[in-house]
């Protein structure tokens, strides 16, 4: 049974659409594959001079995990990614670790961002290219809604400190991988006949 036979339900997101006689089974290979594939993107990180956050794959792959797993499974996915990296897997940011880091608010807020993208992805935001933008940028903010605060406090920085170093410096990085984004999921639907009537429409 080919990946492409499967019909797309409204309500469906990307994973939904794998084939498989176990769903738990799936469901939990699903789960891991997601915080493994976050803390891989994570160590594609470079530094910015005169900030303690870093430019990484992290945000991005977690968006992309909550978007083509759904609310339920990127909130376990990202749960499981934070709780090891808290608990000392060395795969965050630049292989770092632990719950005392600055930035491990950024961590929390990509939690909350995977479970919002992801029912927004079952609500048909996935499946076109304004639709997708629109799911990036909501996920955007709620990493730095929790992210830029915490950092803040952690660093005894004021808030417009925080922003100016923990926000400014990754907006035109996000908007690229936004860019991607754009293209890459509405085109997966494609590919995998999971646009359900939908004809692109923003």
């Amino acid at each position: 049974m080919s990946t492409a036979a499967v019909p797309a339900r409204t309500g469906a997101v990307l994973a939904d659409l794998l084939p498989s006689s176990r769903a738990h089974a799936r469901d939990l290979a699903l789960v891991a594959g997601g915080a493994v594939l976050t803390g891989l993107a994570a160590q594609i990180a470079v530094p910015v001079p005169g900030s303690p956050v870093p430019v990484s794959g992290q945000t991005f792959a977690a968006l992309l995990v909550g978007t083509a797993l759904g609310a339920r499974r990127g909130f376990l996915s990202l749960a499981l990614y934070a709780l090891a990296g808290m608990a000392g897997v060395p795969w965050f940011a630049q292989g770092a670790a632990g719950y005392t880091m600055p930035t491990i608010g950024y961590v929390l807020g990509m939690l909350l961002a995977a479970t919002a993208v992801g029912a927004l992805a079952r609500r048909g935001a996935d499946r076109s290219v304004l639709r997708m933008a629109g799911t990036m940028a909501v996920g955007s903010l709620i990493v730095y809604a929790v992210g830029v605060p915490y950092l803040a406090l952690a660093t005894g920085m004021s808030l417009s400190q925080a922003v100016a170093v923990g926000l400014v410096p990754f907006l035109v990085g996000d908007a690229l991988k936004a860019a991607l984004a754009m293209g890459l999921v509405p085109t997966a639907w494609k590919l995998l006949g999971g646009r359900d009537g939908d004809h692109g429409r923003g």
